[in-house]
């Protein structure tokens, strides 16, 4: 083996699985030490599944970003993003159902139950540092043991970086041995394309999210380059009328800012000048619209 894929070394998939907002995308990022996968205080931020690409010198985490698995509504994009997760979780090597600290839901069994007995199974339980009194976490910690039995329980804090040493090194003890299967400086199989319009979407759900949290979404039209600056044109998708004038704001001046905003970040990420033009459309009830779904990239 070469040097990077020493005797011994392991890769394989991870699925991180959870109920809406307990923060698998924030731990992602953390994990990965890069702003990979958006994420903001709204449930079903995450639509697509992310590939993110951790390499240790022991092994190759190709960890499975989902949607947040949830009950209720009946339209087709909520469908899909339970598709969606419960496909991570068929292709997963090891599943890790991320959980908030003192709080599990009937959300939360419906994910555990949902998962493959047959492979590993762990629990991070994220936000311990919104609880001052750590040791009034233990009986929720050995109520999950008693009724759950995962292969291991993890604390973590996305927010503060805590324990993902611990839990990185427990998944890869998981994984099946094998070479690595990208290179170690390879972050995501994504295309900066999708990451630009997952970028634009993260700025309307920060900004907007109390107005229209899931009647938007992004679809990126062009993504050139030229002297090293990299032209990217998208539309904002809405569902209603009065959502584009709430996205336009006054004199254009949210578009304005969600666009500055965006390019902040894509240069950031991209580490080349970004030119950023975006346009605000209406396609009426398009996350219950399957053809409209499979356009915009959430099917397959």
């Amino acid at each position: 083996m070469s040097e990077t894929n020493p005797a011994g070394f392991r890769c394989g998939t991870t699925a991180l699985v959870g109920r809406p907002n307990v923060g698998k995308s924030t731990l992602l990022n953390a994990m990965l030490g890069w702003h990979l996968s958006i994420a903001g205080p709204k449930p079903q931020t995450t639509r697509h599944r992310i590939l993110g690409i951790l390499t240790r010198p022991q092994g190759q985490i190709l960890f499975l970003d989902t949607p947040g698995m949830h009950r209720g509504g009946g339209r087709a994009m909520n469908r899909q993003l339970n598709r969606t997760a419960r496909q991570a979780i068929a292709e997963a090597d090891v599943a890790v159902q991320i959980v908030e600290a003192g709080r599990w839901t009937a959300e939360d069994t419906q994910v555990w139950n949902a998962l493959d007995g047959s492979r590993p199974r762990l629990i991070a339980i994220n936000k311990v540092d919104a609880i001052k009194n750590k040791s009034a976490l233990l009986p929720f910690i050995e109520r999950i043991g008693v009724e759950r039995a995962p292969d291991a329980v993890y604390l973590v804090s996305a927010k503060r970086r805590d324990g993902l040493d611990d839990l990185v090194n427990g998944i890869i003890s998981r994984l099946p041995v094998g070479a690595a299967i990208f290179a170690e400086d390879e972050l995501t199989d994504r295309s900066e394309r999708f990451l630009a319009g997952e970028m634009v979407r993260e700025q309307v759900m920060l900004r907007l999210g109390q107005e229209l949290p899931y009647a938007a979404t992004v679809e990126v039209s062009e993504f050139s380059e030229a002297d090293g600056r990299a032209t990217i044109h998208a539309t904002i998708w809405v569902e209603r009328e009065g959502q584009k004038t709430i996205v336009i704001g006054a004199g254009g001046a949210q578009l304005k800012a969600i666009g500055s905003a965006a390019r902040r970040v894509m240069e950031k990420a991209f580490d080349r000048r970004v030119h950023l033009q975006l346009w605000v459309r209406v396609r009426e009830n398009w996350s219950d619209d399957e053809a409209a779904l499979k356009r915009f990239g959430y099917t397959e």
